[in-house]
């Protein structure tokens, strides 16, 4: 199945899946948004928001999500960063109390068949207020 015949993705709210980020472009499908298919094997679903403490802990695992990779055109992620995470990355970090920020609305809810809904708004970005 390809992007174009992947149904509507919907969040953990069981709405349309909001975009995570264009800047730095992120999901398996380089569109912003946390969709999934079965060749995503990473399983990119939870959009979250980069922490050095995460971003430290994701390279001690073997991922370094921090360091520029023009060859894939990967900038490279730094903190405030918002990206879509392996569903097991997160499981991971969050099991060692490192877990980043999840922007809920953006988080695909295939999600939900491995982390509660309760577990997720524990980590709720919530968005800073416009002045």
């Amino acid at each position: 199945m390809t992007q174009a015949t992947l149904p509507i993705a919907k969040n953990v709210f069981g709405e349309p899946l909001v975009p995570c980020s264009f800047k730095p472009l992120t999901g398996y499908f380089r569109d912003g948004c946390c969709k999934t298919n079965e060749e995503d094997v990473g399983t990119h679903i939870i959009c979250t928001v980069m922490t050095a403490t995460f971003l430290e802990f994701s390279k001690g695992c073997g991922n370094d999500l921090s360091t520029p990779r023009p060859e894939w055109n990967f900038p490279g992620l730094k903190p405030g960063d918002q990206w879509c995470l392996c569903a097991n990355r997160w499981v991971e970090a969050w099991r060692a109390g490192v877990a980043p920020k999840v922007v809920l609305e953006s988080t695909n809810q295939t999600v939900l068949q491995i982390v509660s809904l309760a577990d997720l708004r524990a980590y709720a970005y919530a968005m800073p207020e416009e002045e």
